[in-house]
């Protein structure tokens, strides 16, 4: 319990140097940082995760230093009708100061700000095998898991080691996020070979907190952004893996169901957006590309000579494509 409040703590204390200091009189400086540190560890006992955690108490200070009074709800909606951000901001913090005013045990009626859904950047695979290979080990690893799984980042950081199966190449997913349902994945003989390099001195696999995994993927992205001279690798982040795995995965299948089973969807609706992603993609592949299919390895490295891309394989035959 001590060890639980502390992380709370923790998350609160980052937030705390990252942020702008607090505009006084809105509401007590002390009262506030107090209500939202016993925010914090409300949320925690909630099981909520850190990320979450995190982006709430974030939400709640940005709120009071745009002058809301959180301690307030039809002050706080003067304040969101004046501050000068997108829906999908106001959207969030909608969220964050609900769940606080459900801490103390308060309602309110919320305004409605509805969220513009965009469609996500989708690199090619080589682009994502580019970052891979540009990467130091546990960070080239945890994102060649997320590639082939199209797990959430953050369950792929509740991973331990007793949820690989290395002899069968299986991982088992048992702490899924967002309410989701555990799933279990055949992985490739490469995914398992880069996890048994990893040095095992903790229970998880990838013993490091989300921010100090995001920070390493940030600096490396750069790096090799800049020396490949591919400014498209900036907008790669971990999510940006999941996104490619369930859209490659529904060209593959044509299966709206096994994605959403391998996502660990509980709607239909949030996986239906592949659908569109996989129609457009591919639809530009037959109108604005060559496309070629290939079995045998002369014929792979006849096609890779000529400037043929590889872009996905189906029943053991591989699809490249070349702009006409």
């Amino acid at each position: 319990s001590a060890r639980r409040q502390s992380e709370a703590k923790n998350l609160v204390k980052v937030e705390t140097r990252q942020e702008k200091p607090m505009r006084e009189g809105t509401a007590e400086t002390a009262d506030v940082k107090g209500k939202i540190f016993e925010f914090a560890w409300w949320l925690k006992k909630q099981g909520l995760a850190n990320v979450t955690i995190k982006n709430y108490t974030v939400m709640l200070r940005l709120l009071v230093q745009n002058g809301a009074n959180i301690f307030d709800p039809e002050n706080v909606k003067e304040a969101l009708a004046n501050i000068n951000k997108s829906n999908a901001w106001k959207y969030a913090a909608v969220n964050a100061y609900t769940a606080f005013l459900k801490m103390r045990g308060d309602t309110w009626k919320p305004p409605v700000y509805r969220r513009q859904r965009k469609l996500p950047f989708i690199p090619l695979e080589r682009e994502i095998d580019d970052l891979i290979a540009g990467c130091g080990k546990k960070t080239a690893t945890l994102i060649q898991l997320l590639k082939e799984t199209g797990m959430r980042v953050g369950e792929a950081l509740r991973l331990r080691w007793i949820n690989i199966d290395f002899k069968r190449h299986i991982i088992m997913l048992n702490a899924p996020e967002k309410n989701g349902n555990p799933r279990v994945f055949k992985v490739s003989s490469k995914l398992t070979e880069m996890l048994n390099l990893l040095q095992k001195k903790d229970n998880r696999v990838f013993a490091c907190t989300y921010t100090s995994a995001k920070s390493c993927l940030a600096l490396s992205r750069r790096k090799i952004a800049q020396k490949l001279r591919n400014p498209r690798l900036l907008q790669i982040h971990f999510h940006t893996l999941r996104h490619w795995r369930a859209t490659i995965e529904y060209h593959k299948t044509k299966d709206v169901l096994h994605v959403k089973e391998m996502l660990g969807h509980r709607k239909l609706d949030t996986t239906l957006l592949y659908i569109q992603i996989e129609e457009a993609l591919f639809k530009e592949s037959s109108d604005e590309f060559h496309v070629k299919v290939a079995e045998k390895t002369e014929e792979i490295k006849a096609l890779l000579e000529v400037g043929f891309e590889y872009v996905c394989e189906k029943n053991g035959l591989m699809f490249f494509r070349k702009r006409k």
